[in-house]
């Protein structure tokens, strides 16, 4: 557990070798919240002022007097106010300090509480309380001899080619166009969403992708290819657009609502030639083979990911069963957007293309609550087999993940490294390198059974995603950003500029 920050860099005095003498009376409203009630008692007080006035009066600075002079009657009388909120912060920090060391559970969070709210008594014991989130209790679940099914895909010529092809129109010519609108060909549109004649949302002009179905992040038209299908440069069309199970206001939940879709431009796309110049330009590439194996060891990636999320889901699923807590609302809630954070790092890391992760993204989004919860449980079960297994992540693991990060974007990886510390995701990349281990440990100790699957797109080739609420929502920040701008395997950039 880490401690609330103080004001005004009040020091910790656990130097004094003296451990705090305290009362801890813990409470358990929820499964993952503990409220605290701390009593130090008077001579800790003292002992602590003592020390502060023991510390000032050698060089406290008294008009009238020279420095370190005044006595020290005078010094406690002029300094008073200064030494005291100086000795809450201390006791406040070490008795925090030592309830970390000394308390049956595990906080998740910052133990919440208004530093300002609490005064220090000018006599009696001082008594503070603050509520913290904690991993919930359980038994650690046995991870020996499961049983489990290994999803094996074969990735064939004709998937490379797809793939392939979805990259190359990123570099390939559009060209407007007055005819009528063919899938997958671009559209400039701009929207409006309407209930009952009444406007839900605004969309400025967004270009997509004309595929079966357009899906927003808290919504999806799934007939947008059999709407706009002939339309044409200037003209709208009007159809269906269902809510998301998972949006806030529940009565929205499942309703459908207007859309008018207004096309300001219809693009084709003309595929680029596979010439010695393109392919130099692209990657560095010598020939088509060496950009079609490069291809494919993306694919390979995704294979891989679906692989781990299959075993994953079933090693979860199976150890759960034997780990019985209740996750809060408020948790879950709180932690939507760390966990689509983690999500994210996920997908890039797996050779999965910008338009494949705003699909991922919108699908979690609409589901957002049973999805964070399923998570959670996950992480916590996970988390608490990797402590007593004594699993952790080392400089090379992070290194690894976020090389395969780099390859997916344009950005050098020291790049991707210095963005990722900034923006506080280490942790989320750091839970996910632990919970992968763990992924690996029960899978070697369990029997498996591989099963042939065909290759799944999960959609990807079916569906264009955008990031737009289709009802305004409460916190527009929650939907993470695109910090990269990928395509459906490694582009060339990525490929000359890791280092």
């Amino acid at each position: 557990m880490s401690t609330t920050d103080l004001p005004d860099g009040t020091p910790s005095t656990e130097e004094t070798a003296v451990p705090l003498k305290l009362d801890m009376k813990v409470e358990s409203p929820q499964a993952c919240l503990r409220h605290v009630v701390v009593t130090i008692p008077r001579e800790e007080i003292e002992r602590y002022l003592k020390k502060e006035y023991d510390e000032l009066v050698p060089e406290a600075q008294v008009p009238g007097f020279r420095a370190g002079r005044a006595p020290r009657k005078l010094v406690e009388k002029q300094f008073k106010d200064r030494v005291e909120d100086r000795v809450k912060g201390a006791l406040l920090m070490d008795s925090l300090s030592q309830i970390t060391d000394d308390a049956e559970f595990s906080a998740i969070s910052e133990p919440e509480f208004d530093y300002e709210s609490i005064d220090l008594p000018e006599d009696g014991d001082f008594r503070f309380e603050f509520s913290v989130e904690v991993r919930p209790e359980f038994e650690t679940p046995e991870i020996k001899g499961l049983k489990l099914n290994r999803p094996v895909e074969e990735i064939s010529e004709d998937d490379v080619t797809a793939a392939l092809d979805g990259l190359l129109r990123r570099y390939g010519s559009d060209e407007a166009t007055d005819e009528p609108a063919q899938l997958d060909d671009k559209l400039l549109i701009t929207a409006t969403f309407k209930q009952d004649g009444r406007v839900l949302s605004e969309m400025d002009e967004e270009r997509v992708d004309l595929k079966p179905a357009l899906t927003f992040s808290d919504s999806r038209c799934d007939s947008f290819g059999e709407l706009m299908v002939g339309v044409k440069e200037g003209e709208s069309r009007t159809g269906k657009v269902v809510i998301g199970e998972g949006v806030d206001d529940e009565e929205m939940r499942g309703k459908e609502v207007d859309a008018t879709f207004n096309v300001v431009e219809v693009v084709r796309y003309t595929k680029p030639e596979l010439t010695p110049q393109f392919l130099l330009e692209l990657g560095d590439f010598e020939s088509q083979d060496e950009l079609r194996d490069f291809v494919r060891s993306s694919l390979e990636r995704q294979a891989e990911f679906r692989q781990q999320q299959a075993l994953r889901k079933q090693v979860t699923e199976l150890l759960a069963g034997s780990a019985d807590f209740d996750l809060p609302p408020e948790l879950v809630k709180r932690q939507t957007r760390r966990e689509l954070e983690r999500k994210i790092l996920e997908f890039r890391r797996s050779g999965f293309s910008e338009d494949q992760i705003r699909s991922f993204v919108n699908a979690i989004r609409q589901n957002a609550q049973d999805s964070t919860e399923a998570a959670l449980r996950e992480h916590f079960i996970l988390e608490q087999i990797a402590e007593e297994q004594e699993i952790e992540a080392d400089e090379s693991d992070y290194d690894e993940e976020i090389e395969l990060i780099a390859e997916q974007s344009d950005q050098p990886t020291r790049r991707v490294r210095a963005r990722l510390e900034k923006s506080g995701q280490m942790d989320a990349l750091r839970n996910q390198i632990i919970e992968r281990k763990v992924i690996e440990l029960v899978t070697e100790q369990a029997e498996i059974t591989e099963e042939a699957v065909s290759r799944d797109d999960q959609g990807s080739d079916n569906e264009f995603a955008i990031y737009h609420n289709v009802i305004r929502a409460k916190d527009a920040s929650a939907i993470p950003e695109a910090k990269y701008d990928d395509s459906a395997a490694p582009d060339a950039d990525a490929a000359k500029e890791k280092d």
